[in-house]
């Protein structure tokens, strides 16, 4: 919903000096002093605050013949790139989390999910050597792309379910290892195999699986990101096969430019534990490495331990997000949790306003977990990511077809992050049977810019642009030649009047925020959704211009 102030366009306001203004003055008044301002608002008092603050603008545009449209949040979730609930379709092991659901079933009555994640062992994915098995994540990833949804994958290297994740063949080429049992340790006795990830013949196999990976999906923009899988379940905590934490270190070093090295154009992303879990694990060289190679971060570990020590890598985290890199979380299964008494949902809303994050992990069964705690997804989605919100639209109750004018408009983000893949806002004009007669983009605007704030304190920001609809043509552009040259007899040459076509009448008016070319892009939490991201606000009338534009018509000159 939203509420609209309608105006008396023939009302007249004086000046304190009791001069007539102008329209361009009080244009310049409403505008002049608030473009690109800042306002960090309480939003308890928020639309007091507005109307207080409003108040004298809003009687200044009534006279005028300006409308303030006030949109509300609907309070929906919202599936917007870059942001959202992740889904486990594999996680780790193949029949978790995504194997009970149905093969149609793409989580919509999931609320916020837009993620499918496929964390698998290499052997699914090369059984045999140069023979990649696409289909493991293709086919299940199909139906949720379908549904404007990604995926992202994590090649696992090591599990402890599963005695060969990299695959036999590649041990039997000669590549180095060591055999181990889970929780003790490297053992001639144990039946689980972890590679020596410096080897010559592992990274040489290695690298023929992320230079495929990377041909298949590298810019694929059905992928989110990209992950790095090193030592027992991918996360690089435990290598049984390294001694030492420094040669983990230069482990770490050569995966990240092996994927850098392929991956060109989709995000890569690194785990808290192969920078050091805990502040007193921490390599600072090796997370710098990661932050100038452009990679993203995600931590693995939230809840797994009672509050207070929840978490560890806040600061992880904020040093990846100064750097405008999104953040992921994970916490651990969902149902080990409640059994070991550390599932607290207002720690885990608070680990998503700590670490200001874009995407969060269901890591359980679907249905089990969303049954459990709709109450607290309902509350994250309201702050996961980035929430654009339109918060005013000033406009004229009318305009003149070629007219210069200027709007107003105030947005904020209320979610968690920024908005990293950013947005331009567009208003749409449409006539009555839908057809677009007018689309204005201020491509100066770009909503990434919009600060995030706390959920109590979120910061507004007001611009103020200026469009036109229709450009007449002008008479300038033709000289006598041009103006009555010759045109073949039969013909139906035609210079337009206005470009593109416009005709005097009232249309609706649509909010949207996307490319600078207005393809709507981010979904907005108002009503009126047009199926395309576009948002109907209200009404605008277009009269005549003033001075027709300039008309070549069809004519035939015998020189």
């Amino acid at each position: 919903m939203f509420r609209l102030i309608d105006i008396n366009f023939n009302m007249k306001i004086k000046n304190t000096k009791s001069d007539s203004l102008t329209r361009r003055s009080v244009l310049k008044t409403i505008s002049g002093s608030v473009i690109f301002s800042v306002l960090p608002i309480s939003v308890a008092i928020a639309n007091e605050t507005r109307r207080i603050v409003n108040s004298e603008q809003n009687k200044m545009c009534n006279s005028l013949g300006y409308i303030s449209i006030y949109p509300e949040d609907t309070g929906e979730a919202l599936i917007n790139p870059g942001m959202g609930w992740v889904t486990h379709y594999y996680s780790g092991r193949t029949g978790n989390y995504g194997y009970k659901l149905e093969p149609s079933d793409s989580l919509d009555w999931f609320p916020g999910c837009s993620v499918i994640y496929m964390r698998i062992p290499w052997a699914y994915i090369e059984p045999e050597e140069g023979f990649f098995n696409w289909t493991v994540l293709d086919t299940p990833a199909q139906r949720f792309i379908a549904k404007d949804k990604k995926m992202a994958l994590r090649i696992n290297p090591c599990e402890h379910w599963l005695a060969f994740a990299t695959p036999k063949w590649v041990k039997e080429a000669g590549a180095k290892g060591v055999n181990f049992t889970h929780g003790e340790g490297p053992s001639e006795k144990g039946q689980l195999w972890d590679p020596d990830y410096l080897d010559p013949i592992f990274l040489k196999k290695f690298e023929n699986l992320i230079k495929a990976l990377a041909n298949r999906y590298d810019g694929n923009p059905n992928v989110a990101w990209v992950e790095l899988g090193i030592g027992l379940w991918g996360e690089g905590w435990k290598i049984y096969s390294s001694p030492s934490r420094e040669v983990n270190d230069q482990i770490v070093r050569i995966q990240i430019d092996l994927y850098v090295k392929y991956f060109k154009k989709t995000l890569i992303c690194i785990n808290d534990d192969m920078l050091g879990s805990k502040p007193s694990k921490r390599n600072i060289s090796l997370i710098d490495y990661a932050l100038t190679k452009g990679l993203i971060f995600r931590d693995d570990s939230i809840l797994v331990n009672k509050y207070p020590k929840a978490w560890y890598s806040e600061d992880l985290a904020a040093m990846f997000s100064e750097k405008e890199r999104p953040i992921i979380l994970e916490t651990g299964h969902y149902g080990m949790l409640k059994e070991k008494g550390t599932w607290e949902e207002n720690r885990l809303m608070e680990a998503v306003e700590t670490f200001r994050c874009s995407y969060l992990s269901l890591h359980w069964w679907p249905h089990e977990f969303y049954k459990d705690n709709k109450r607290i997804i309902e509350k994250i989605n309201k702050r996961l990511g980035y929430r654009i919100l339109l918060l005013e639209l000033k406009y004229p109750k009318e305009v003149g077809i070629g007219e210069r004018f200027m709007i107003n408009w105030k947005w904020a983000n209320a979610g968690v992050a920024p908005c990293y893949h950013g947005g331009f806002p567009a208003l749409t004009i449409k006539d009555k049977k839908g057809g677009i007669v007018s689309l204005l983009v201020d491509d100066r605007i770009d909503l990434r810019l919009l600060q995030s704030g706390t959920s109590d304190n979120i910061p507004e920001k007001e611009f103020t642009s200026n469009f036109s609809i229709g450009f007449l043509n002008p008479k300038e552009f033709f000289n006598d030649f041009t103006s009555e040259m010759e045109q073949r007899p039969g013909s139906e040459f035609y210079a337009a009047p206005v470009i593109p076509r416009t005709e005097p009448g009232t249309y609706e008016i649509f909010v949207s925020v996307g490319t600078k070319d207005g393809t709507p892009v981010i979904a907005l939490p108002l009503i009126g959704n047009d199926g395309q991201r576009r948002y109907k606000l209200g009404e605008l009338i277009v009269k005549k211009p003033l001075l027709p534009g300039f008309i070549l018509g069809d004519r035939y000159k015998d020189h």
